[in-house]
């Protein structure tokens, strides 16, 4: 087989695999996670036009998630967003003080905070019926409570807010977390849905964005919140942050009680030491570096993956997939490296 073929799914899917993961056990089978893939690659797998229409969108995804071998598709709900994204122009990287948009209590009060109840709840039923036998959904939110934050401050001025107007940095912050906390939710009660991804960048290489004490008082009560909703629904939740965390780990394990958590970088801690870190207390999810895949053979890529299920084999506890996700610049050849790893121990 051309390593540049799509590989083929091998047996049904099954999402209690991945809840075995996130229970740190370990499942029947290697289990695969992916926070969402590019357009070229959902396109490859499920030929065809790009759909205009979200439901189609959505059809193609769910598509393209079961035949790549996975056990669930991630889903955004569209018409809940704190700004308009298409007043940033779309560039390899941005700034994050581009398109401030409250940088004083003038411009808080005038500000239209979007409604979390607008949300399109409804896509999840009208999709339900495409769920193969074996999947969920795992929805996951436009940005998190600090990533919506800095897009509406900035980050320099937020850095300055909180030392100059901190009561209205705090106003900022209900305003983001008690939306996101509705949200969150709402689509708890969906049936169809079997985990959410928690989805805030909170570092940079070496340090977190703000402090640990500013994250532990503006930003994790919300996300305790969140869990707390999930967890009541008996359902787990997956952090996605990218970034330095060694300051913060013990919060998301300990206060906030993350079941997993996803999002590595071998610059600040490769995969196979967080794993041999946290596994026993968190479920380690994907974590193949996004720059390793892309600078890589093919061969390295297959043979990390393979060595990293096999060291999680007996333990349990970790999914394979990217540090982060599957951007366009990633080949589909050195992506497919990581699946042929997996389907090859099963």
């Amino acid at each position: 087989m051309n390593r540049n073929d799509i590989p083929e799914r091998r047996g049904e899917p099954n999402f209690e695999n991945l809840l075995t993961v996130l229970r740190c056990e370990v499942p029947d089978r290697p289990t695969l996670f992916e926070f969402y893939f590019n357009e070229r690659l959902y396109g490859r797998v499920v030929s065809g036009p790009i759909p205009t229409d979200r439901t189609a969108w959505y059809r193609r995804a769910i598509q393209t998630f079961y035949r790549l071998g996975y056990d669930y598709a991630s889903v955004l709900l569209p018409d809940f967003q704190f700004t308009d994204p298409n007043l940033r122009e779309m560039k390899e990287t941005i700034s994050l003080n581009e398109g401030a948009v409250i940088r004083n209590r003038k411009e808080f009060d005038a500000f239209e905070w979007p409604n979390p109840e607008m949300a399109d709840y409804d896509l999840l039923t009208r999709l339900s019926d495409d769920l193969p036998e074996g999947m969920k959904f795992i929805p996951y939110s436009p940005d998190g409570v600090l990533e919506n934050v800095i897009r509406l401050m900035g980050y320099n001025e937020l850095c300055y807010q909180l030392f100059d107007h901190p009561q209205l940095v705090e106003n900022v912050f209900e305003q983001v977390g008690s939306r996101l906390v509705r949200y969150y939710e709402r689509i708890a009660q969906f049936h169809c849905v079997g985990a959410c991804i928690a989805n805030d960048d909170w570092g940079f290489n070496s340090s977190t964005l703000v402090s640990p004490d500013a994250l532990r008082r503006l930003v994790f009560p919300w996300y305790k919140q969140i869990v707390d909703i999930f967890h009541s629904a008996g359902k787990p939740v997956i952090l996605h942050s990218c970034g330095y965390f060694n300051e913060i780990i013990e919060d998301i394990i300990e206060d906030i009680r993350f079941d997993g958590r996803h999002s590595y970088e071998d610059n600040i801690m490769p995969v196979e030491e967080a794993y041999e870190k946290y596994h026993d207390r968190l479920a380690i999810i994907g974590g193949i570096d996004v720059n390793f895949i892309c600078e890589s053979a093919f061969e390295d890529i297959y043979d990390r993956s393979k060595a990293m299920l096999e060291r999680a084999q007996e333990r349990g506890g970790y999914a394979l997939g990217t540090g982060n996700s599957v951007p366009e610049y990633v080949t589909d050849e050195n992506f497919f490296a990581l699946i042929r790893a997996t389907l090859d121990l099963r």
